[in-house]
């Protein structure tokens, strides 16, 4: 019988075999053992990284809770600082529009004014003086033209001041606006839990965003616009109180210099009408004494005429005794008699003929000025109602200043952006 082949392969001997048994016992024993390590080092790992997670947790929602008290204190300053700006936004737009009332006020006294320069421009002859009258209506007109200049450098600044007011108004209603946004998203941050439907996995969120910023300039940027916003406020109510000192200096010189016009401007039609009631009287006066000037031109005529009827009857008497025959031609007491009567009568004649030239000279020179005083007296009067007619324009600054003492309602006014509160979005 023959031998049974051999199955090809290795073979391996009983020691072997036990080697192996034993190499598998004790590989098996060492993998239980750093199983049983590496399951208790992730059992110590699942406690700590869970006390780990839960702290961390908690420290987050602290610090946001810290930074939504930070962000909302900021924002409630931020609100009260907006509100005061806002607050000096109408006061400081009161004010303007106040002086832009003064401004618009000195229109009819400049009017006024300039109407009484050109009425008394009217006057004629010596009647066109340059009186107390007139230097005072110049200064006022020159004092009003100040005025206006000065209200409106004011109207000027305050309206500079309103657009610098707004943009920090605006500076601190942006900030305040990311505040309530920047609270809304620490608020729902907060509210978030492990459970929340909204959580997710996302692609690189511990990048750093562009434009972030620091803790230290967060608290400077808001700092600055509310010390920005405290210094225009400060500026503005420095202008205020300029503006209303100033119209009240004004208003005081104004009327300080329109009494002094209204003055002067009574005591010249005083000495206007004085000046015609004394020309009245010396022109009735003088036409008194043209009267009887006339009267007596008359009465030396007719004693001239008497006279010369007188000189005629001795001439003729002298010359027909010349026609006495002989020695009946004598020189007698007669003949010097009518001689002397003669030379009398011609003297006589001659004195009455110069003072009757003298009379109708006189009457001629007082009928000139008579025609003078006339004619002055005239001008005088155009004058006196000149200077009435001024009194008159003058009287509607009177009537405006007490129409400007009636108290107007007033309307209650709001900022450049149409509010009168601070209302934001909050979402």
């Amino acid at each position: 019988m023959s031998a049974l082949p051999a199955k090809p392969g290795l073979r391996h001997s009983v020691s072997e075999w036990y080697s192996n048994n034993h190499q598998l016992s004790e590989t098996a024993q060492h993998e239980r053992h750093v199983s049983n390590v590496i399951r208790q080092e992730g059992r110590s790992l699942r406690n700590e990284t869970s006390c780990q997670t839960v702290w961390d947790e908690s420290d987050t929602s602290r610090r946001l809770r810290d930074r939504a008290w930070d962000v909302a204190r900021y924002k409630e300053a931020l609100e009260a600082c907006a509100q005061k700006v806002d607050q000096e936004m109408e006061a400081l737009t009161l004010s303007k529009e106040q002086t832009e009332q003064a401004l618009a006020a000195t229109a009819v006294p400049l009017e006024v004014s300039s109407e009484c320069l050109t009425l008394r421009d009217g006057r004629q002859g010596y009647e066109l003086v340059v009186d107390p009258v007139d230097e005072q209506l110049k200064r006022e007109v020159e004092l009003i033209e100040k005025v206006q200049q000065v209200l409106q450098q004011h109207i000027d600044k305050s309206f500079e001041q309103l657009c610098v007011l707004q943009e920090a108004r605006h500076q601190l209603t942006a900030d305040l606006q990311n505040k309530m946004d920047a609270l809304d998203i620490d608020m729902s941050c907060l509210s978030l839990t492990i459970k929340s439907p909204q959580i997710s996995l996302k692609t690189n969120p511990t990048r750093i965003p562009s434009g972030s910023s620091t803790p230290q300039e967060w608290v400077q940027f808001s700092q600055y616009n509310m010390a920005n916003a405290q210094e225009a406020m400060q500026v503005s109510y420095q202008m205020r109180e300029e503006m209303s000192l100033t119209r009240s200096q004004l208003q005081n010189e104004l009327d300080t210099q329109r009494r002094a016009t209204e003055f002067a401007l009574r005591k010249r039609n005083h000495h206007e009408e004085q000046a015609c009631d004394e020309l009245e009287w010396q022109i009735k006066n003088t036409e008194d004494e043209m009267a009887e000037m006339e009267s007596d031109i008359r009465g030396l005529d007719a004693d001239l005429q008497a006279k010369t009827a007188s000189l005629k009857l001795a001439h003729t008497r002298l010359e027909n005794r010349t026609n006495r025959p002989g020695m009946d031609l004598c020189r007698d007491e007669v003949q010097h008699g009518l001689i002397n009567e003669v030379h009398q009568l011609e003297a006589t004649n001659t004195a009455l003929k110069q003072k009757l030239l003298e009379a109708k000279h006189s009457l001629q020179k007082m009928k000139l000025h008579h025609s003078r005083m006339l004619h002055d007296l005239n001008r005088k009067k155009e004058a006196l109602s000149l200077e009435q007619r001024s009194m008159n324009t003058r009287a509607r600054l009177t009537s405006t200043s007490c129409t400007d003492k009636i108290p107007v309602l007033l309307v209650p006014l709001t900022n450049s952006s149409g509010r009168s509160n601070l209302q934001l979005l909050a979402h």
